[in-house]
Formats: structure tokens, C-alpha cells, sequence
């Protein structure tokens, strides 16, 4: 071993180094080496060699006293007493003169570039067998944060590799085959970025719920990133469309969610780190700024494209230089791994009630269990098989009682913690960031874990029956008349990407103004009319706009963004607001801005709201939010559809309202689309439904008159799913497009395809239209 280096600066590695420093360090290396020239930066630093780590276990013989502990834990003796054998017999032998000298050597130099003697230095543990795609070791050893001078830093390098043998990097090697003294140690050493004066968080290179691979969701908060990692608290998250970072002109976030960000971690007086309350300024402030969120986007894109597979990365900004950078990155292991080309589906099947608690969802799946409390992860053997474990965090320690659980509710953290990550990993769902399960939650009560309902994980009473179902997307045929969907929820919008669908045919404006604006706009623009009540009520909602207006085209933008994202590049129909005046009145501060009318189906709605002057100001902030989505984000898939437009002379007043507010008509190609519905309503005296004479007639008379034109015309509706006969009737009438739920999609499909070939014969594939390749980026303004 003599002449073996024992530690190696970051300048000189690179991921072929994975068996010499482990896939932390090794990848470190790498962004340092080979994407500078992409701008990024990454702290510089040096690691200790596996071959420094087996020149310790050579003394002594501490190897074979390792095994004599494995033993024990495979003659049946508890987890916890092996672990804690083995690292005090690591934490018992000194580390070897050669290494600590070699230590202490390089941090020097490393002070000396850096201009100060014992500079701040992060040290963190590299397994050689970590951040492999097929399997993560991230978070099981020991991270060691604001560590200075070289006494400490030694000691917290051989802290490290007894973490090697913490029980829960232990249990995972065993439960992942992975031969224990066959995996090294390394230790990193890097810089610290002062982040406790700024943010820190994680980054990840496509949807970690979904794997929807078009955008980057960075997650930030206060202070270190161990609050984000370990779910102390709930970050702030941004979504970025990766297609439009191609184009300096656009603005390619499109999604802003504003986490709680209670609590932050920051470096302490005595010790290492503390965490500590934020202040209510700092809950209400976003960590980054869109440019910010889009230079650490840019770099997580070249990162992505380096190593070939989707990342997991690590940021921090410093609170003095401002500047920011990747701490760490590895391949993400979850989603990656998945084959899309089959979608899985589970679904209630009785009607739930209200939700216990409620939080974020991981996993897009259903658990059920009798509640289980712990407050520490040591209490594993009262926790029972199949049963729902409710606590306030998870960190690495829970990961042998997590893998035992039906489903997982916690109190804090977000899509990026550690419950999430790990959850995703177990397969087991979760709803984490409820704030209050562990008060809510009896234990020993039986609940439904339920994470397919969009983006709010839910926690019902009872065991409910569900269903899964799996549907090979491979072996759905293709048909010439195009099959759309009707989203409305942008959170689940993402959930339903690997679907073969030709885009969107409905896309309703008014789930996204119920649910995440909540509040009528002319409340916004009109408070002097609201009374002290539901001013009140608005100003905690929009707690940080000083401009209402603002806040209503921010919120609608970003849910439409969501849904133009999840389909690109292909067409997606936006309907604008078709409340009608008892439910607009329903929206916060909505009652003083709607009239009473006997029926408001045939009342003040659609079209005829949009240029008058009751709500013109309204209508003008909802083409705001459709600009900014089209022109600022470049998503110009986006196709604006009005509806119940009474004449022409409507029409045109709409289109001129539009086009005062920047929607000009076959402008950055935009289309504007018009509901046809009004002439069934004139013309039915009774009940009727989609198969009676009224309807179908007028679609055949519809369809040739308008195609006649150059313009398609598609039907958005349930029937086609429920009735085959209904959807060989629209293809046989020459239908361009049929728009249906998602969940009844592919049954569409093959209703379709069967009427095709039924009118076509062998000419049915001659017309197909082949759906687009993802296109390079989005047209600018």
C-alpha cells in the first residue's frame, strides 16, 4: 500500500472512479472535469480512496471482526446490536498515520487556494457501490456540515466510515444483495457554500411522481439543504419546461408553489449545525428568482445529457457571494427505471367521505392499514406488518420500518424528502406534509391511503375497495381520427404523459380558478365593493401580490402551463371560464358582482360575459394568463376555444377584447376555437341525450359545413367511452378528433380503431396521423 494514493483532488477524477471514491465523489469529479465549460459550478474539494478505507480494515484485523458481526445478524441477533458492534470497533481502531497525514495535507492546500487557514468544509460519505441506476445508498452514511480545523475534520472522516454501518445501510445492502465488505468507503471533502445565509435544496431532471420527462422541479428552502432532504420542512417547488430553456427569450418556468418553509438549518454557535424558526417574511418570499431557478434548470439539462439518464442533484447558494452551485448529483433511480410503455392505475371504488388529512401525494397508488404511530424509529417491533405508519419526519433510520408499512402519512416535508424519495423507491405510497396527522390519526383506526386523486395525497376512514388495472400502451392501435383527452386538474395532468393521446381537446379554466385561485377576479380589481369579511379572506390568499390582478393571471397561467407542457407539442384546447352566475357568485368576494337569475344555464355566460362591462376586466386577466402561457412560457400549442357564443356578432366582439389584451387571431399561430352547442339547446323542447335524432343530425349537418371551411371539429364528452356504437357513429360522420377522460382513453381507442376499420377497410392506416416527435423547443413571441 505504499505507494497508493490515499486522497485525490476532485480536479483528477471523474465517474470511471466510481470503485476508487464511490458514486458521490466520483460524480463530483466528474462536474468538475467535464461541464465547466457548461458554466456550472461546484465547490472544490478532494476525497479519500477505497483504498485508504481497506488500509483500515487491514489493521488489526478489523475485517474479520466485521464478518464475526455479520454473522451474528444472520444467526438471528438484532439489527440495531450488530450495527452498533461494528461501529465501535471502526470508531476503536485509529486511522492509519499515512492517511491522516494525507488528510490534513490537502485540506491545507485547500486553504491555501482558497486564501484562509481551516476553511469551512462539508464531509460527506461515498459508498462505492452508491448512486448506481439501480440502486441508492444517498443519505444512508453520515454527512458532516460546517466542519473546521484539521482535529475535526479527521475525526469526522473516521466517523464517516463507521457510518458505512448504520442499521439502515446495513438492511438495505442485505435487502439489496449487496455483499458488505465487498462495498469501500470514500470520504468527500468540499467547500462549504454558506447556504445557511441563503437556500439550498434538490433538483430533479424530470417529474418525480409521474417520470414526465419534459421539465426540471427544483425544490429550495431556507438555510442547509438537510432541512429539504430530511423533510423538516416544506420547500418552495418550481417546475421547469425543459423545451423552452433552448430559447433565451422565454421564460420556461412554469409552475411556482410556495412551501410553508417553517423551519431552516443553519450553522451554530456550539456544534455543528441548529435549526431554527423562519421568520413569517421568509415563508412568504420565495427562495430563488425565475432566473435563478432557470440557471440551476440549465445546469440539471447539461448534467442530464452528460451522464445520458435522468438526475438527482443537490444545490446550495451562498448567502455572501450570491452565487450558486450543484453539491451533489446522481442518477435519479425511481422513475428511470419504470417501463413506459405501461400504464398502472389504481382507483376507489366506493364513494370516500371526507378526508381525514391531507397533504402531498406520493406514489399514484392506494395503501390501506390499521394507523400506526411512532415517534422513533426505534419502537420497529411494535410496528406490525401491512399496518399505515404516521409520524412527523422520516430520515434514513426508518427506512427497516418504512419497508414493512402499507402506506406512509407524515407531518412534514415535500416531494424531495426523504419519506418521498424513499417511498417511491418501496413502492408504497404516501402522504407527506399533512401538518397535523399525528394529531389527527387515532391509532390502531383503519384508513385508506389514497395518492391517485392529483397532486393532494388523502387519508380516509376505513378500509376501501379499489381497483388496479394495467394497460399495455404498445398494443393500443393507431387511428386516423384523433383521440384527445379532457384534462381539467393540472396537478394530475403530468400522470397521464405516456398515454399515446393526440393532445387535449378540453382543457377547463374553471377547475383551475375554483381550486387554485379560488377567489371571482373582479374581487381582485374591485375591493372597495367586497365587505370586511371576504376582503379579509383575499388578502390572506394573496398574502405578497401587490397586485391582485397579478395573482389571478400567475395562478391560471401556471395550471394551463401544466396541461400545454404535459402534451407538447401536440394541440391543446383551453376553454375560457364558462361558469355560470350562481357558481361564479360560489367564488370568494363573487356575490357582489352576480346577478339572480331564474336559470342561469341559458343566463349570463360564455361569450356574452367577456365583453361586457360587468366583466370585461375579468375576461382581460384570463387572455393576461393565456398570453404570458403562449408568448412568455412559448407554449403555443395552446388553442383558445369560447363558449356559448350566441352570434357573430358576439364573436367578434370577444375576438376584439382578445386581441386589446395581446390574442391576436392567427398571430404566433394562435386559433380560436368556438363551442358548438348552442343550436341543441334551441331546438330540443324535452329531455334528451347524445344519441337522440337532434343531436345526431345536427353533427351531420355540422360537419361538412365547417370541414368544408378547412377547420377540424371534434366532440368532447363521455358518451364515445360508454357507448361503441356512439363512437362508430362519429367516425362514420367524419369526426376529426373525439377528447375523453383519461381513464377511458384507451378503450376509446379501440372503439375507434374498429369503427375505422369497419368504414375504411384496408385503407384505414393510409390517413393515420403519426403523432410528432418531441420538437427541440417552443416557438418564441
Amino acid at each position: 500500500m505504499g505507494h497508493t494514493r490515499r486522497v485525490v483532488p476532485f480536479t483528477e477524477l471523474g465517474r470511471g472512479d466510481v470503485g476508487r471514491v464511490g458514486g458521490k465523489n466520483a460524480s463530483l469529479g466528474e462536474l468538475t472535469r467535464r461541464l465547466a465549460d457548461a458554466g456550472l459550478r461546484v465547490p472544490p474539494g478532494f476525497a479519500t480512496t477505497a483504498d485508504a478505507y481497506e488500509e483500515l480494515l487491514s489493521g488489526h484485523g478489523l475485517r474479520t471482526r466485521i464478518q464475526d458481526q455479520l454473522d451474528r445478524l444472520h444467526d438471528g441477533v438484532a439489527l440495531e446490536d450488530v450495527g452498533a458492534g461494528i461501529r465501535s470497533l471502526i470508531m476503536g481502531e485509529p486511522l492509519p498515520e499515512a492517511l491522516t497525514a494525507e488528510i490534513v495535507a490537502a485540506y491545507e492546500e485547500l486553504g491555501r487556494e482558497l486564501g484562509r487557514s481551516d476553511p469551512e468544509v462539508a464531509v460527506r460519505s461515498s459508498a462505492t457501490a452508491e448512486d448506481l441506476p439501480e440502486a441508492s445508498f444517498a443519505g444512508q452514511q453520515d454527512t458532516y456540515l460546517n466542519v473546521s480545523g484539521a482535529v475535526q475534520l479527521v475525526d469526522a472522516v473516521h466517523r464517516c466510515f463507521a457510518s458505512l454501518y448504520t442499521d439502515r445501510a446495513i438492511d438495505y445492502r442485505e435487502r439489496m444483495g449487496f455483499d458488505h465488505l465487498q462495498v469501500a468507503l470514500s470520504v468527500g471533502v468540499q467547500v462549504m457554500v454558506r447556504s445557511d445565509l441563503a437556500g439550498a435544496g434538490v433538483i430533479f431532471t424530470l417529474d418525480p411522481e409521474s417520470g414526465f420527462p419534459n421539465v426540471v422541479v427544483v425544490s429550495a428552502a431556507w438555510g442547509l439543504g438537510e432541512t429539504v432532504v430530511s423533510g423538516q420542512t416544506d420547500p418552495d417547488e418550481y417546475t421547469v419546461f425543459k423545451p423552452g430553456l433552448k430559447d433565451p427569450a422565454l421564460n420556461p418556468v412554469i409552475d411556482v408553489r410556495i412551501g410553508a418553509k417553517r423551519r431552516k438549518a443553519v450553522h451554530a454557535e456550539r456544534g455543528l449545525t441548529d435549526t431554527v424558526d423562519t421568520t413569517p417574511e421568509e415563508q412568504a418570499r420565495p427562495v430563488l428568482t425565475d432566473a435563478e431557478v432557470r440557471q440551476l434548470a440549465e445546469w440539471a439539462v447539461a448534467v442530464e445529457e452528460h451522464y445520458g439518464c435522468p438526475m438527482d442533484l443537490e444545490w446550495a447558494k451562498d448567502g455572501i457571494t450570491g452565487d450558486l452551485a450543484i453539491v451533489q448529483a446522481r442518477p435519479e433511480t425511481v422513475q428511470s427505471r419504470r417501463r413506459t410503455t405501461t400504464l398502472r392505475r389504481c382507483r376507489l371504488t366506493a364513494a370516500p367521505g371526507d378526508a381525514l388529512a391531507e397533504g402531498i401525494a406520493v406514489g399514484e397508488a392506494i395503501g390501506a392499514g390499521a394507523v400506526c404511530r411512532l415517534d422513533t424509529p426505534m419502537d420497529l417491533e411494535r410496528f406490525p406488518a401491512g399496518a399505515v405508519l404516521v409520524t412527523s419526519i422520516t430520515d434514513p433510520d426508518w427506512e427497516p420500518v418504512m419497508k414493512r408499512a402499507a402506506a406512509i402519512v407524515t407531518d412534514h416535508g415535500g416531494r424531495t424528502s426523504h419519506a418521498a424519495i424513499v417511498s417511491r423507491e418501496l413502492g408504497v405510497p404516501a402522504v407527506v406534509g399533512t401538518g397535523n396527522a399525528t394529531a389527527t390519526l387515532r391509532d390502531g383506526a383503519a384508513v385508506t391511503v389514497s395518492c391517485t386523486e392529483g397532486s393532494r395525497g388523502k387519508v380516509y376512514a376505513g378500509r376501501l375497495p379499489y381497483e388496479e388495472t394495467e394497460t399495455d400502451l404498445s398494443a393500443l392501435p393507431l387511428t386516423r381520427t384523433r383521440v384527445m383527452l379532457n384534462l381539467a386538474d393540472p396537478s394530475a395532468a403530468f400522470r397521464w404523459w405516456r398515454l399515446p393521446a393526440d393532445g387535449v381537446g378540453l382543457a377547463r379554466l374553471e377547475f383551475i380558478v375554483a381550486h387554485q385561485v379560488k377567489v371571482h377576479p373582479m374581487a381582485l380589481l374591485h375591493p372597495e365593493r367586497l365587505d370586511a369579511s371576504d376582503r379579509c379572506a383575499i388578502d390572506q390568499l394573496t398574502e405578497g401580490y401587490l397586485d391582485r390582478g397579478r395573482y389571478f393571471t400567475d395562478r391560471l397561467a401556471y395550471g394551463i402551463a401544466r396541461i400545454a407542457a404535459s402534451r407538447w407539442p401536440d394541440p391543446v384546447v383551453v376553454r375560457t371560464s364558462d361558469f355560470k352566475t350562481n357558481e361564479y357568485a360560489k367564488l370568494l368576494g363573487g356575490r357582489p358582482f352576480e346577478p339572480v337569475e331564474a336559470n342561469p344555464m341559458f343566463g349570463w355566460r360564455g361569450a356574452s360575459r367577456y365583453y361586457s362591462d360587468g366583466y370585461r376586466e375579468g375576461f382581460a386577466l384570463e387572455c393576461r394568463a393565456l398570453h404570458r402561457v403562449r408568448e412568455e412560457m412559448g407554449l403555443t400549442n395552446v388553442i383558445v376555444m369560447i363558449p356559448f357564443c350566441r352570434t357573430l356578432e358576439e364573436a367578434d366582439k370577444v375576438v376584439e377584447v382578445m386581441a386589446a389584451e395581446g390574442l391576436r387571431r392567427g398571430e404566433n399561430g394562435l386559433k380560436v376555437y368556438v363551442m358548438a352547442e348552442i343550436p341543441a339547446n334551441i331546438l330540443l323542447a324535452q329531455d334528451f341525450d347524445e344519441n337522440d335524432p337532434a343531436v345526431t343530425t345536427l353533427i351531420r349537418i355540422l360537419l361538412p359545413r365547417v370541414q368544408a371551411l378547412g377547420r377540424p371539429v371534434g366532440l368532447c364528452g363521455q358518451r364515445p367511452s360508454d357507448d361503441p356504437a356512439y363512437a362508430a357513429f362519429l367516425v362514420r360522420a367524419g369526426i376529426d378528433s373525439i377528447s375523453v377522460a383519461p381513464d377511458s382513453f384507451a378503450a376509446v381507442k379501440q372503439h375507434v380503431a374498429a369503427a375505422e376499420e369497419s368504414r375504411y377497410g384496408e385503407d384505414r392506416t393510409a390517413h393515420i396521423r403519426i403523432r410528432p416527435a418531441q420538437a427541440d423547443q417552443p416557438s418564441a413571441a
